[in-house]
This record gives structure tokens, sequence and C-alpha cells, in this order.
């Protein structure tokens, strides 16, 4: 018993001394782990109960406690107050509250009514006041315990420059939701003075946002770049009311200025095609960002608030990411503040906190690497001026960074090689193109059939060949569908367009391929590829008739030159043969061969039988003259060989006269048609050709443009079919392109192409202005330039029946430049014959010289006398003289000759 009462009272005696310890330890762990207080107010919206920043703000809290390194010795803490929107007065409340429980920092609230509220009491009591959102520039900034973890406003608008800038765009709707959006853009606003540069201000409607009507007006309009600044709950209901009114197309490229396009639902968008850019401040790249947001996704999914329409579910958007490194932000400060108590505030008391200076330049010095990048603030105004944005674009794959726009050094493109050499079809696979077109034989013709035919079947030709190959390399279907009007494209008189380029100009179509002319008029309105086919404007005509063979014709085989020099030769060659027959002794004879005594010589050469023996050679007749000296023979020969030429081809082309029909042709070029009246001219109406003749500023064309503009009704045809049965049936002329008059003619024998190219152009795949298709289509083209098939699909289509050669040939006459050779032949003939006419008098002289050894001059002189008179054929034997004694003697050195000649 005694035990147990002694147990019982060392039991008592336990007990009583047990709260003294537990005091002991409590004030113990007090003195050696500090606790740290902040305060934020945050306002709801009816539709949430927790907002995303209340979240992000206990997240943080939650994440600095678990992890000691940052706050070894203290614990942070803190107090929660939620407000109403736009309920000034109760955040005033609120806040005077918080400062009574004695906190060291406020966050929020985020509206500017309450923000300025909050503001000035947090200023009178010296407690930093920390901000996450983007905040109203004042005038005279003097909240010198204000901090703001949010990007400076100017250099977000110069950002937006820069994009803007980078993307070349001239012209740009600009569409706010609120009078502060105005003030982001007021360094895109004063670009137009600077840039070529396009915009068009507009607003989104207040209240419930339905902006299908001014959205209806922009597409009304063809307003193609559109950059939005709104909410990121604006942008997601925009975005939805984007692909409703159809306007989610490659041909768009909207901006959004919200920082968090990367956490809205894309995934209906990716496949449209659209282009897409906004502005992403969290470096999701860095792995304790990816880590940081993966744990935030993992609370959002096990305990999710209402999700709010538009986003993607439990992605942490940039104001939560926000708040997080504000309140680590506070932890960095608090970590170098040694000796630092928080007291209870009063507001009515107006009595501030002693440390909140030095705990403010604390917080003003400290940087931290973030979920939105290092965190530097301006020590004079506590505002973030030094920040990176990753500039983002919708992929195929999802939201990609393309550049990192700097505040200090600008844009900086990121987008690798492999991105900008992806394969050529990664665009263009599985999408459906809209292609129009014009009936045109044989680019693009009805095909026949037995049965109804549907869709792209209905078609042939070489365009829908061309289109197929190009389907196969780029991966895309097509619609083909001919252009409304008939027309291919051409301007008014007030600027508007028509035809297949007024199509692409509206977005109607996606493609145009069809024989359409890349001209500069339409380069400055559409886009074109690389030309698939090279051509030129010509004149198709009818053929000319045959005329019919006159008297003369005989003469056609030579021309006329050729024909007088032919009769200046046969005389020449016959006076040259009388002179040298003269000349040469050995064309002198004896007429009596019996009597060799006789003193008499004969010459048959005179000048008529000469001109006889060159006339009986050319008519391939002959005479009874023959030559016998070596010279005259010479002659002789080469007249032969002169007269065998001549005749051989005024035979062949006598023959060909004969044969082939002359063609009459009343023009052969386009000066003929300038020149004239009488034949009527003109092309199709709108089309290339007409506007080259229309902006032609060369005489002869201006000249044409004139005559065709007066006679529009009747020059002009609405297409290539009316013109060709005009030229079968009426006087007139069509100017077109050359490979349709190549592929007309092959088809109809009565028409032909008159005169050369006038022009030289070509047809290329047109596209809308800033078509993503434009560049893959040619390469498309040069590959299947390369590979020949262009070639063969046109021999395909423009092989036809043909036409005799024979019929669109005539037979030309003759010119110099076809026989003028044989001239000179006939020149170098003669010339060598009186050489050898010389030699053959000299040596006879000499030989015949049997009285003394030299030959005066006189005596020669005399006997060339005698032998050159026209008219006698005979002449005597003349007896030698004595030497002269002139110093013009020709005399043999050693032998004399006494021989007498005869007189």
């Amino acid at each position: 018993m005694i035990n147990v009462k002694l147990d019982y009272g060392s039991m008592e005696r336990r007990k009583s001394l047990f709260p003294w310890l537990v005091l002991f330890t409590v004030q113990f762990s007090r003195s050696s782990q500090q606790v740290l207080r902040i305060g934020g107010i945050f306002e709801t919206r009816e539709s949430e109960l927790v907002s995303v920043e209340e979240l992000a703000f206990k997240f943080a809290v939650s994440n600095i406690n678990r992890n000691r390194t940052l706050m070894p010795n203290t614990t942070l803490t803190y107090d929660i107050q939620r407000i109403n929107l736009f309920d000034s007065f109760e955040a005033s409340r609120r806040v005077c509250d918080q400062l009574a429980l004695g906190v060291s920092a406020v966050f929020g609230p985020s509206h500017s009514s309450s923000v300025s509220a909050v503001q000035s009491i947090c200023n009178a009591l010296e407690v930093p006041h920390i901000q996450t959102r983007w905040k109203h520039p004042s005038v005279d900034n003097r909240d010198t315990f204000y901090i703001n973890l949010y990007p400076e406003y100017t250099a977000i608008s110069r950002a937006i420059l820069d994009i803007v800038t980078f993307f070349k765009w001239k012209s740009l709707t600009v569409v706010y939701e609120d009078s502060t959006g105005l003030m982001r853009m007021q360094e895109l606003i004063k670009a137009p003075s600077k840039l070529n540069l396009k915009i068009r201000i507009r607003q989104l409607p207040p209240g419930e946002i339905d902006a299908r009507p001014l959205l209806k007006e922009m597409k009304k309009d063809k307003e193609y770049y559109i950059l939005f600044d709104c909410s990121y709950r604006t942008s997601a209901e925009i975005l939805k009311q984007l692909s409703s009114m159809g306007m989610m197309t490659e041909y768009h490229h909207f901006f959004f200025t919200t920082l968090d396009l990367f956490a809205l639902d894309l995934e209906p968008y990716r496949y449209s095609g659209v282009n897409m850019t906004g502005f992403r401040l969290l470096n999701i790249d860095d792995p304790y960002v990816s880590s940081t947001m993966e744990r935030w996704s993992l609370e959002r999914l096990q305990a999710p608030p209402k999700q709010e329409s538009g986003l993607m579910e439990g992605v942490m958007t940039t104001e939560a990411a926000l708040m997080y490194d504000a309140v680590f932000m506070v932890a960095v400060a608090s970590q170098r503040a040694t000796q630092m108590t928080v007291s209870s505030l009063q507001c009515h008391r107006h009595k501030p906190w002693r440390f909140g200076p030095r705990f403010m330049n604390l917080f003003k010095e400290a940087q931290w690497d973030g979920l939105t990048g290092h965190i530097v603030l301006n020590k004079t105004d506590g505002l973030r001026r030094d920040f990176d944005l990753d500039i983002i674009s919708l992929k195929e794959d999802g939201t990609a960074r393309i550049a990192v726009w700097n505040s200090y050094t600008g844009l900086n493109l990121t987008e690798t090689s492999r991105d900008k050499t992806n394969n050529v079809t990664d665009s263009m696979a599985n999408r459906t193109l809209i292609v129009t077109t014009i009936l045109e034989n044989p680019y693009v013709m009805f095909k026949k059939s037995d049965r109804e035919l549907s869709g792209n079947d209905r078609f042939e030709g070489y365009c829908l060949d061309l289109l197929k190959e190009l389907s196969n390399i780029l991966g895309f279907t097509y619609e083909v569908k001919l252009v409304s009007d008939g027309k291919y494209g051409a301007q008014n008189d007030k600027g508007e367009w028509n035809g297949m380029v007024r199509e692409l100009i509206d977005h109607i179509a996606d493609l145009a391929v069809a024989p359409l002319t890349i001209t500069y008029v339409r380069e400055k309105v559409i886009d074109f590829s690389k030309p698939f086919m090279t051509l030129g404007i010509s004149i198709l005509y009818r053929k000319p008739n045959g005329t019919n063979p006159g008297v003369f014709s005989f003469l056609n085989p030579l021309s006329p030159d050729i024909w007088m020099y032919v009769l200046l030769a046969c005389t020449g060659v016959s006076c040259v043969l009388f002179v040298i027959a003269r000349f040469t002794p050995y064309e002198w004879y004896n007429p009596h061969p019996c009597n060799p005594s006789s003193e008499l010589l004969e010459n048959n050469f005179t000048l008529l039988n000469s001109f006889w023996f060159g006339v009986g050679a050319l008519m391939q007749q002959g005479s009874e003259l023959m030559p016998k000296a070596y010279s005259t023979r010479i002659v002789g020969g080469i007249w032969w060989f002169f007269t065998l030429i001549i005749i051989s081809s005024y035979t062949a082309n006598l023959a060909a006269f004969l044969t082939v029909e002359r063609m009459d042709a009343p023009i052969d070029s386009a000066d003929d048609l300038a020149k004239q009246t009488r034949i009527e001219y003109g092309s199709v109406r709108d089309g290339s050709t007409m506007t080259f003749f229309k902006k032609s500023k060369i005489s002869t064309y201006e000249k044409m443009w004139a005559f065709m503009s007066s006679r529009k009704n009747t020059a002009l045809v609405k297409n290539n079919r009316e013109g060709i049965t005009r030229v079968l049936t009426t006087d007139y002329a069509m100017l077109m392109e050359s490979t349709s008059i190549e592929y007309i003619s092959q088809r109809n024998c009565n028409l032909t192409q008159i005169g050369g190219l006038i022009d030289s152009k070509g047809y290329g795949v047109g596209t809308p202005i800033g078509s993503p298709y434009r560049d893959k289509v040619t390469i498309a083209i040069l590959q299947l330039q390369e590979e020949g098939k262009l070639h063969m699909m046109k021999e395909k289509w423009w092989r036809g029946n043909g036409c005799p050669e024979e019929d669109n040939k005539e037979a030309s006459a003759l010119g110099v430049e076809n026989i003028g050779g044989i001239f000179i032949v006939l020149a170098a003939g003669l010339v060598l014959s009186v050489f050898v006419a010389i030699g053959e008098f000299i040596y006879k002289a000499r030989k015949n010289s049997d009285i003394e050894e030299c030959v005066s001059f006189s005596s020669v002189m005399e006997e060339l006398g005698i032998s050159l008179r026209c008219h006698k054929t005979i002449r005597r034997r003349s007896r030698p003289r004595g030497r002269s004694g002139l110093a013009s003697v020709l005399c043999h050195p050693k032998r004399i000759l006494r021989k007498e000649t005869m007189a």
C-alpha cells in the first residue's frame, strides 16, 4: 500500500510537471524557429470558388515549407482574404485586418480600383505591396513600396512591334478588349510613320463576348493579319468564334498578346493550317520549371476546381507562375534579412513598420531564377524590365518556339534548320484544296463519256495531268471548279479584278491551275509558282490562198539579181574569149593547109562568134567553134562548168516551183497588221494578251491597241473558241499564245502561225498572296521539269494528226547567197586564162623570130593591133624590121634568129 501511494504520488508530480515541460518545449522551438506571415487578398468571380492566383499562392508556400534549403529557420505562413471584384472599400478593410496580424508583405488584389486602395495603405505603413498583373502606368509614380513581377508594358509594346516588323506585314488589324490595350500598342500605333504599314484599329464589344459581327466585317474586308490584345479567357472564346466563321485558314495570321496562348486548348486548330503566334513567359525547357509545372498539374487533377472554358486541363497559367515566383522572392529577401521582427500595424495610427524600408530594399536587390525566367527588379520603381519572351507558333504537333525576344537584345530566331527544311509534303498532306480553272483546249476539257461524270472526273487535259502529278508529290487532294465568269483575270478602270485572279484574291480557291500567264500586275495581287510552260504571243491566221502561175513564171526559180548576173557573165566571158583568142598565136591558123607557103592566117573567134560560143554553152547546145590554145580552152572549160551549175540549179528549182503551190500571204508580221485596217485583229477580252497590248509602250503595239480598243465589240472575243471560229469564217487575225496556236494548227490545217513571237512569258500556278503552298508547288514543278514529265505531258496533249509538210512550205527563188560561189570560180578562171594567153603570145613571138635574137616592142604592138581587129579574121605574116634601138626592146641575150617572119 505504501508503494502504491508512493507511486501514486510520483505520478501526480509528473502530471503536474507536464504542462511546464510542454510550455518550455514550445518556447524553445519558437526561439529557434521563426515564423514569417504574408497576406493575400484575392478577388473571386461568380463562376469560381477559388482563384488561380490563390491556388498558386498556397502552392508556393507549401513548396517553400517542404523544401528547407531556402528558409531553413523560418516557417512561412499566410493569411488569405477574399473580396468581390471592384470592391475597393472591402479591400481596404481586409488589408488593415492583415496588417494588424503582422504580415511582412501583401499580395493582390488585381483590379485597378482595389489595387489603388491597398497600395495607398501599404505606402503609409511602409509594407511591401506585391503585384503579378499588368499595372496601369501612372504619371507620377510615388509608390515606393510597390513591386510588380509582370513584364513592364513599354517592353511588351516594343516586343509587339519587333514581331510585326519581323513578319513584314504591310497591313494589320488591331483588335483590343479595353482601353489599356491601346497603351500596350503605343509603339505599334506609331510605327506607320517609320514602316510601310497600314493599321486598322477595332474594339471588341463590351460585356458578354460575341465578336462574330466584328469578325464577319473583318472577313468581308479581307483582313488576314489580325492582332488580338485581350485576356486568355477572351482569347479562348474568340478562337471558337473564328473557327465557326471559317477564318481558320492558311491565309489568316492571328497574333495574340496574351502570355497564356500556350495554355489554351489549341487541339481543334492544329490541322487547320492557320498561322497563330503569341508570347510565352514561362521557360518550359528548364527542368526546374517543367517539374514544378508537373507537380502543379498533378495537384490540380487530384482536386480540380471548376475548369475554365478553353484552357487545357491542369496547365499552369502565367498569372499562377508569376504568383509562385513572387512568393519565392519574399522567401529569398527574408533569408537575407536578419533580426527582423514583424509587429502589428494599425491603419488608424499611421505608425509605419520600422523594418519596412530595409525589407523593401532587400526585396529589390534579390534575384531568382523562377518559373518565368531570371527575375531582376528595377531598384527605382520596383518594376521588372529585364526578361525574355518566347515567340511561339502553332504547328501540327502543337505549339513550338520559333524565336526569343529579350528586353535589351531584341528578337533572336531559334527555329532550327530542321524546322525550315521539313519535308515538302508536311503542310499539304491530307488537305483538300479548291482549284479554279477555265475551259481551254488542251489544258482543260470536258471528258467525253457515254455515262454521266461528276467531280474531277468531268475534266481532262494538260492541267489536269499536271494537277495529278502535283497531288502525287505533295500529298494533297483537290476539287476542280470552273471559274464562275469564265475569265482569266484582268483589272477594270476602278482597279477591280475578275476571273480566276479575283477568286484567288477572295480566297474562294486555293490554287489556279490553268494557262494563267505570269504578269506584273497579277503578281502584285496574287502569287505565282515557277512557270511550268514558256511561250509568247503570236498571230493566228488562216493559210493564204495559192497564186496562179503567170506567163513568165518560168523565171521564178532564179531571182532577178541572178538573172542579171548570168547575163553579165555571158557577155563578159564572150569579150574575154574574143580578146584572148585574138591575142594568143595558137588560135591563128592557115586557111589553106595544102599551101604551106600561104601568107594568110585566119581566126574564127570574132566578137559575134565568141558571144555565140557563150550562148551555145549556156543553152547546153554547144557550137561549131572549138578553142585550140590553152588559154582559150581554160576560158571555155570554166564557162562550161559555170553553165553546168547554173542550169542544174535552175532545173532543180523549177521542178519545185512546178510542184509546190506558192502562197500569197497578205500579212507576215505584227508590223503588217499595224499598217493596215482591212484585216481586223484582236485577242481574248480581259486576258494577258490584251493586257500586254494595253500596257505596252512600243509604238507598233500602241497602234494595235488603239485599233482594238476602238472596236472592242468586234475585235475582242470572249474566248479562244470564238476567236478561232472568226479566223476561219471571216477576215480576222487572232493574237494569242504560241502554244495554243501550235495546238490549233496541228488539228486544223487551214490555220497557221504568222510571224515570230512578239514577247516571252510563262504559265504558272496561281495562289493567294502569302499562301504557304506557293513554294511547295514551285519545288514540285521543278522536280517534274527535271524528270522530263512536263515535256512528256505536252507531247501527249499537243500531238495531233498533223498537216503535210509540203503544204506548209514554199519554193523560194535562188539568190546570190545560194549560188554566188560559181561566179567567183568563173572570175578566177578568166584571170587565169589571161595570164596563160600572155605567156603563149610571148612564147610564140620568140619562137618565130628566126632572123634576129630580139623582138622590138613596136613590132609586138603592131602585131597585137592586127590581131585584135574585130571584123577581120585573116592577116598576113609579118616580116621583121631592124632593131629600133628603143629601151623597150625585148632581147635574147645569146642567140640571134635570121629567119623571116610573115608580113
